[in-house]
């Protein structure tokens, strides 16, 4: 159930299964293994047999072949063959420490790699202590390139499981266990091939690095991406990751910034410095740094902040400044928030009106699933002022019944230019996605759950759009700099929906479910809030979405629960600090 309107769809079932495990007693000593050469120190654990109810038993089946071992490996298992496999990884065996995985032929070629292409030598690997199946290890090295070396450190992770045909442990191969970054098909490189190094300002000039502003991480590597060779800089050497979608896209794969949702390529380390070009940005060094300092006060937060008279962004941050930039790639459901654009198409349609009666009951049933609201409450003899102000789910599902399958896609698409895929914000994003569906999945995309998916950066744009009437294509490096065309929408909202849209913000946002959440930032003020479930969360992510005067910002907390407590703050905290 969404807190701000999420819906029901009946009792959800859950399976179990019982496993059963063969029982292992590994007996013997940890002795101490030193590589000769390699300065890696591993335990192995030698000896062994087998237990059956106290006693030992026989190893093999009764037509004399070995046992199968099943379930998952001792601890015993799990550190002597981790162990097996970073010591022949640290002497430079590829052969056999790939016969260690559970994937030969994809190992041996990422560990010759590593030494071939990575000009990686003098390894040194030391295992920590295994938790469970899953042994930390720390990685040492030199990174070399005709002449020119440094040192090399960083920390990863392997998984011992048991091989399904031969039963013995084996480390689960994964792109992650050579360097964690690292993901399928991408591969290490130390050369002088990559781009350029650029050096990214903000709207006054301001150097943006990632050490002041951490969540500008994989911005800065998209801009390098899309700007060194542009920006009048010379490549240096340098240790990087390079992935395997930004080659497609090089050879022509891909063209926009929409199609290639994948990570920039990643500098690990520098061996030797270029010469960087300069990349004008919108980003507001104060506003990103507002950001900044909010997101790191929570835990799997994303804000973007942008001017709705433009569509410039000026800030976006993410409290996981390690993992995908949620704020401009993210894909997740936007819960109640997407009622924004349900509403203007209601509006338009003439299936609501600001102060017309509307009917919100505690259920609704549409395509075979029962809806509700939140705490199962119903409002009557209400209007759609109300109703909206409430976030009520009901007043939403009561009218699929009137529209076609295709109504809430063109509406999304045609006046705010969502789910298109043909933004060139001048970095990768993701563009949003409403898909058409039928049923009972379309009532659900009308509250924001169903197929459709989004990020805060979307959310962001469609409360601009709602405010302004015109969508202005959101973007961070200005169309000038590359002469590149934005996105636009056919067409403008309707100039009636268009005003009953925001003064239901404003209303929502003054005396509504956002009222708490932005109360002293008025008068120039709308807002909306938001909560959306997801299979396997106890608690719903938390969205918030508001505008005060030429801003507008939307925020998500994954987990957060209702999003006018939890996301709600972060977003007003935006606002007030201003650009």
């Amino acid at each position: 159930m969404e807190p701000e309107g999420g819906h029901g769809t009946g009792a959800v079932g859950s399976r179990s299964g019982m496993r059963k495990e063969a029982k292992i007693a590994l007996i013997g000593a940890a002795v101490v293994a030193v590589a000769a050469g390699a300065g890696f120190t591993a335990y192995a654990l030698t000896g062994g047999g087998s237990e059956n109810d106290g006693t030992q038993g026989s190893d093999r089946t009764a037509a004399g072949e070995p046992k199968k071992e099943q379930g998952p490996p001792s601890a015993a298992e799990v550190r002597s063959t981790g162990a097996e496999f970073l010591t022949a990884w640290a002497k430079g065996d590829a052969a056999a420490a790939a016969a260690q995985t559970d994937d030969a032929k994809a190992a041996r070629a990422a560990l010759a790699s590593y030494r071939k292409d990575a000009h990686l030598t003098e390894v040194k690997l030391e295992p920590g202590k295994a938790s469970g199946q899953k042994v930390p290890f720390s990685v040492s090295a030199v990174a070399s390139y005709e002449g020119t070396s440094k040192p090399f450190a960083y920390e990863s992770e392997l998984t011992v499981v048991r091989d399904e045909k031969s039963g013995e442990p084996v480390v689960r191969w994964q792109p992650s266990v050579v360097h964690p970054d690292l993901r399928e098909g991408d591969s290490l490189r130390a050369d002088e091939s990559g781009k350029p190094p650029i050096k990214a300002v903000d709207r006054d000039g301001t150097e943006l690095t990632t050490q002041k502003y951490p969540s500008l991480g994989t911005v800065l590597d998209s801009l390098r991406e899309k700007y060194g060779d542009k920006a009048g800089g010379e490549p240096g050497v340098e240790l990087r990751i390079v992935r395997k979608d930004s080659e497609a896209a090089q050879k022509g794969a891909g063209t926009s910034d929409s199609d290639d949702k994948a990570l920039p390529d990643k500098t690990l380390l520098t061996l030797s410095k270029g010469t960087p070009g300069t990349v004008e940005t919108t980003i507001s060094a104060k506003a990103q740094a507002n950001a900044e300092a909010e997101v790191a006060k929570r835990q799997r937060a994303s804000v973007v902040v942008l001017k709705p008279s433009t569509g410039e962004v000026l800030a976006a941050a993410n409290s996981n400044t390690s993992g995908m930039n949620v704020a401009l790639q993210g894909s997740l459901a936007p819960g109640s928030t997407f009622k924004i654009v349900s509403a203007s198409m209601l509006l338009e349609k003439g299936l609501a009106g600001i102060d017309k009666p509307h009917p919100c009951p505690k259920y609704e049933t549409y395509g075979g699933w029962k809806f509700q609201n939140v705490e199962k409450f119903e409002i009557k003899n209400g209007t759609f002022r109300s109703s909206f102000a409430a976030s009520c789910n009901t007043a939403f599902i009561s009218q699929a019944k009137k529209l076609k399958d295709n109504d809430l896609t063109k509406q999304a698409q045609e006046v705010f230019g969502l789910g298109k895929g043909d933004w060139t914000s001048g970095v990768s994003t993701f563009d949003g996605r409403v898909p058409v569906q039928s049923d009972a999945q379309m009532a659900a995309s009308l509250i924001g759950q169903g197929g459709v998916r989004m990020n805060p950066l979307n959310v962001a744009s469609f409360i601009a759009t709602a405010k302004t009437g015109t969508f202005r294509q959101p973007y961070l490096v200005s169309p000038d700099v590359d002469d590149r065309t934005l996105a636009t929408a056919p067409r403008k909202l309707d100039a009636s929906a268009q005003a009953q849209l925001k003064e239901l913000l404003t209303y929502t946002a003054t005396s509504g479910s956002a009222a708490e959440a932005m109360s002293g930032l008025g008068p120039d003020i709308g807002g909306k809030t938001g909560s959306a479930e997801v299979d396997g969360q106890k608690k719903p992510n938390g969205w918030f979405t508001a505008w005060r005067g030429d801003l507008a910002s939307a925020a998500v907390i994954q987990e957060g629960g209702r999003g006018g407590s939890s996301a709600g703050p972060l977003v007003a905290a935006v606002l007030r600090g201003g650009a």
